[in-house]
């Protein structure tokens, strides 16, 4: 849905249907997750003509933004909001772009900053009220409330959260230091200098060997990141210049215009040589991981390596592909399985079968087995089980449409829901703020009600949009009379137009049209 919605804005922009694409994924996603994204943008409609790596797209905008000459060494420190690379390039004559080694975790980013951030809140409301809160509505809103407080650090030294209700009508206000901050995180923020010294060692460099450190994701605008690779790097050249949220996106570009055969003298000697993140190997005897790929290797590559039976007059084999870095491939991530039949019965050891590991430009693989006495081969495009069918594919391609719908039903019954709250948590305050108008009695049966309607909230996440709409008409029958008495003229309910924009009506032109 993400790229079908990049598909259409693409369209409206140049005015002209988009069929083709070239996608950037993180540098340590997996072969499955690779397969997955190609998946996903045939869904779309679109054709992905080539799959690169998000670093190595970055450094390929900064090259081509600063007319790079000579031969340099670039490292790439690509922290986003829920995953981290880095990925070392040589640039060689200012046109082949040659990656020497990556790193990276993909569970590691903003989201984890956000989250030590929230537990920090959580930990301070319990200390101040002596209460836990666990409902998934309030953390959503207190996590919303994090990520602001995280984003205003990055030009202030004091962030202040306000949250309203958090727990048992409890208005939260929360504030956070940078300093605190960056303690909080700071065993994140050396994780991913411990991934910065691992790709350096994978490609034979040391940091006097980078010439320039390339930040690139939302994340790197946290300002101990840049000072943490300043003392790093010593005086090394920190680029910021280029927008680390748009550098991936125009680095896919350059490679789409290199790949649909654009003349533009800036790119028709450009070279991209991207590298295996993962080792790539098959189960042998006793569970140990025979690396065929080791992670690294240049792609496109082809590489072949001998096999033999286990046991006595074996007749067939069962091959098990995995990816990773430990030796027995049970800690490793199973790629496919696939079984190579008809091998002549004989004492074990005396077959030999060829196994052919074959990577494409998108680091896409491909494997396969062949029985060297008898041609006999079997070949398959890895498909591990967590992969779709060909049949599920064009199932979910020809629903498509129909997904589209559900969705748009789905934002419509959101934005209900979101105006019934509203128009809860404005009564409420309301009748907080004007006790004048009601008597002790009625005030406190009034926010007693508005408990009541959170909870029931709370606890029907997901009616269909007439439910809402119905309970809205219930609230607004049931309240009117004590809110006509409370300054009725000056409430009014902010609400989503059919055009985008918002509007606000009164209540009784919402009780009219429902």
């Amino acid at each position: 849905m993400v790229l079908f919605r990049m598909k259409e804005l693409a369209e409206q922009y140049l005015g002209c249907k988009v069929n083709k694409a070239v996608v950037t994924v993180p540098a340590y996603f997996s072969d499955s997750q690779r397969q997955a994204t190609r998946v996903a943008g045939n869904i779309a409609g679109l054709e992905i003509i080539r799959i690169i790596n998000e670093p190595t797209a970055a450094a390929l905008a900064y090259g081509l933004s600063k007319n790079l000459k000579g031969d340099r060494n670039i490292l790439v420190y690509d922290l986003g909001g829920g995953t981290f690379d880095v990925s070392i390039l040589n640039v060689g004559g200012g046109s082949v772009y040659e990656v020497k080694a990556t790193a990276g975790n993909s569970r590691l980013g903003g989201e984890d900053f956000d989250n030590r951030i929230v537990a920090y809140f959580l930990e301070d409301f319990k200390k101040r009220f002596g209460k836990e809160v666990k409902s998934a509505r309030a953390l959503r809103r207190l996590k919303f409330a994090a990520e602001k407080a995280k984003r205003c650090l990055t030009s202030a030294t004091e962030a202040v959260i306000q949250v309203e209700s958090l727990k048992d009508s409890i208005d939260y206000t929360g504030r956070l230091k940078r300093v605190l901050f960056e303690q909080l995180c700071s065993d994140l923020f050396q994780d991913t200098l411990d991934l910065v010294d691992q790709a350096l060692m994978d490609a034979g460099m040391t940091k006097t060997d980078v010439n320039d450190v390339i930040l690139v994701g939302g994340s790197t605008k946290i300002p101990k990141i840049k000072k943490m690779l300043h003392d790093y790097f010593g005086n090394k050249n920190i680029i910021c210049s280029i927008n680390p949220d748009e550098a991936i996106a125009c680095g896919a570009a350059i490679q789409a215009a290199i790949l649909s055969g654009e003349k533009s003298n800036k790119i028709k000697d450009l070279l991209l040589i991207d590298v295996v993140p993962l080792s790539l190997g098959l189960e042998t005897v006793r569970g140990l991981m025979y690396k065929v790929i080791e992670r690294n290797t240049p792609i496109p590559c082809r590489y072949t390596k001998e096999i033999t039976t286990l046991e006595d007059y074996q007749s067939s084999m069962t091959i098990e592909v995995f990816e990773g870095e430990r030796s027995l491939t049970k800690d490793n991530h199973l790629l496919g399985v696939f079984e190579l039949r008809n091998i002549p019965p004989v004492p074990r050891g005396v077959a030999k079968i060829d196994v052919i590991f074959d990577i494409d430009t998108n680091g896409i693989l491909t494997a396969s087995a062949k029985d060297k006495s008898t041609g006999n081969c079997k070949s398959i495009t890895i498909d591990t089980m967590n992969r779709m069918s060909q049949q599920e594919i064009s199932k979910m391609i020809s629903n498509a449409e129909k997904f589209r719908e559900e969705d748009i039903e789905n934002k419509l019954r959101l934005e209900v829901r979101n105006q019934l709250e509203t128009y809860i948590y404005n009564v409420k305050r309301s009748v907080v703020e004007n006790l004048e108008g009601l008597s002790g009695v009625e005030c406190a049966d009034m926010i007693g009600e508005c408990k009541t309607a959170i909870a029931w909230l709370d606890d029907n996440p997901d009616c269909l949009r007439e439910e809402y709409e119905r309970k809205m008409s219930e609230l607004l029958r049931s309240w009117s009379s004590n809110i006509r008495r409370i300054d009725h003229a000056s409430y009014r309910i902010k609400r989503q137009r059919s055009d985008g924009n918002e509007q606000t009506a009164s209540i009784e032109e919402v009780a009219n049209e429902l």
